[in-house]
């Protein structure tokens, strides 16, 4: 048995001891075959959870709903409003702990109400090295972490899904829309959804993997290296400026870095990790 298999074997024992789980379920290739995972291994006795708020885009929604719809598993939908909570719209670097343990919370009371045993959440191995305060809020609350437990990383997740034909196996990392704001600008509804809009103006221009990072005035462009010579192109550069300014931003620039996952943690300092 390969190595990739061991850890499948391993994840499908994990689950199959459970009495029943909710699976906290974004949509995005992680909890998606987490989700995947739980209903083949305890069918009825699982439920995949998406919690809709101002900072998860309408794009993510309709993505969580495919897997739904092909696999026909247990699935529900519950609001969240971590943007109540004066510490997450702060927008400081511990953002993302005001956000899980509101998650949290709202999936506790849910497992204890409907007679769940436990919670579980999608993080990975390479997770592992990124700045992610919600972690805390996962172990405060005891969040059962499958993926991790099995040994697995993101690229055994996306071949696994592959594999299973899961639609979002080969999506492009997607985390919430308040990840977009740098650290210190406050998060509010109207901020996010000029957030969402560009980025939906982005993926109507044809650009796959990127990200609008929000600095007040300034809207900055992360496009994956692959496609970053076409968005260079001259008459690119002038829609980019005629769809940002619109938006309300004064300057509108094209980060040559590319995309890249969590880049707003390069401005963090004295962070212990």
């Amino acid at each position: 048995m390969g190595e990739l298999e061991t850890k499948e074997r391993r994840l499908e024992e994990h689950l199959s001891k459970l009495p029943s789980v909710i699976v906290a379920y974004s949509g995005g290739v992680d909890s998606a075959y987490l989700a995947y995972a739980a209903h083949r291994a305890l069918g009825e006795r699982m439920l995949a959870v998406t919690a809709l708020s101002a900072s998860y885009s309408a794009r993510d929604r309709a993505e969580a709903e495919k897997c739904v719809t092909r696999f026909n598993f247990p699935h529900e939908f519950i609001a969240t409003d971590e943007l109540a909570n004066a510490s997450y719209r702060a927008n400081n670097a511990d953002r993302c702990y005001y956000c899980k343990d509101e998650l949290f919370v709202k999936l506790d009371e849910m497992a204890g109400r409907r007679g769940f045993a436990a919670v579980a959440y999608g993080i990975n191995k390479d997770d592992l090295g990124d700045w992610r305060p919600g972690q805390q809020a996962a172990r405060e609350h005891k969040i059962l972490t499958p993926l991790l437990d099995a040994g697995m990383t993101k690229a055994d997740i996306r071949e696994l899904s592959r594999q299973v034909e899961l639609p979002v196996w080969d999506r492009p990392a997607s985390a919430c829309l308040s990840s977009r704001i740098a650290y210190g600008i406050e998060v509010t509804p109207e901020r996010l959804a000029v957030v969402e809009k560009g980025e939906e103006a982005l993926r109507a221009l044809g650009f796959r993997q990127f990200r609008v990072r929000y600095h007040e005035e300034l809207a900055r462009i992360e496009i994956a290296q692959e496609e970053l010579p076409r968005a260079l192109e001259p008459s690119m550069a002038r829609k980019f400026v005629e769809i940002f300014k619109a938006m309300g931003f004064k300057f509108v620039t094209l980060d040559l870095e590319g995309f890249r996952s969590g880049s707003m943690n390069s401005l963090l300092v004295n962070i212990q990790k």
